[in-house]
């Protein structure tokens, strides 16, 4: 399957970059912020204050404070989801925006974005040495993750873990769909995933080989398998 263009992102400019970032100070804020991003669906208000243990008054101020900042976005639930009496329930699902805060700025998406379009198209034979490079810097934090944790020969389930936990520290997102098989709900390398997806779903492809390799999870595959707002690989038993 042919790698699709990965949905733009948004960075946020600098001043509501650091609104963002403030919004987040706050703890309870923080992980309603996490429950929705992991959720894969809009969440609710009841939802986010359960998952929490706050009451909903509370979980809504936070939740709206974060539509406020940008962080999330807020909409009335399609029919047939969970009501409560009277009218459809408000419900909240992740934004598009990117939040970064340097100081002072540096640009490093300037020269990722140039390095990117040097390098497309893929054929152009610079695109291998990309590949190779990741595949070792993959290797490289697997053996690392290895050596940290010793875990010992690894099966399928375990393999899965100890990958998405170097997933997750990466900012992948990594989500246990079935006991032997994990999506990953964010591609790291955006906007340049949607400039150039080969090139980039490529690298990521390459990246994961080689820190399943550096684990030693000899069991796991990972697998171009693109979707919509996802990262372009999947790992499975």
């Amino acid at each position: 399957m042919e790698p699709e263009a990965v949905p733009a992102s948004v960075e946020l400019p600098s001043s509501q970059a650091v609104a963002a970032v403030a919004a987040l100070g706050d703890e309870s804020r923080r992980r309603l912020y996490e429950i929705v991003r992991a959720a894969g669906r809009p969440v609710t208000r009841d939802e986010a204050a359960a998952a929490v243990g706050i009451s909903r008054k509370l979980a809504g101020f936070h939740l709206d404070k974060l539509v406020e900042v940008e962080l999330l976005h807020a909409e009335v639930a399609a029919p047939g989801g969970v009501r409560r009496v009277g009218r459809r329930p408000k419900v909240y699902r992740p934004s598009e925006a990117q939040v970064g805060v340097s100081i002072p700025s540096r640009s490093p998406d300037l020269l990722a974005g140039i390095l990117v379009e040097a390098l497309d198209p893929p054929g152009n034979g610079g695109a291998s040495t990309v590949a190779a490079v990741a595949h070792r810097r993959g290797r490289e934090l697997g053996t690392a993750e290895r050596e940290r944790t010793r875990p010992g020969r690894l099966g399928t389930e375990r393999a899965l873990t100890a990958a998405g936990a170097t997933l997750t520290a990466l900012g992948f997102e990594p989500r246990r769909e079935h006991p032997t098989g994990l999506t990953l709900r964010n591609c790291p390398f955006r906007p340049h995933a949607g400039a150039a997806p080969e090139l980039v779903c490529a690298l990521n492809h390459a990246l994961i080989t080689g820190l399943l390799e550096g684990l030693r999870a000899d069991t796991v595959t990972a697998t171009l398998t693109p979707q919509p707002r996802e990262c372009c690989v999947t790992l499975s038993g």
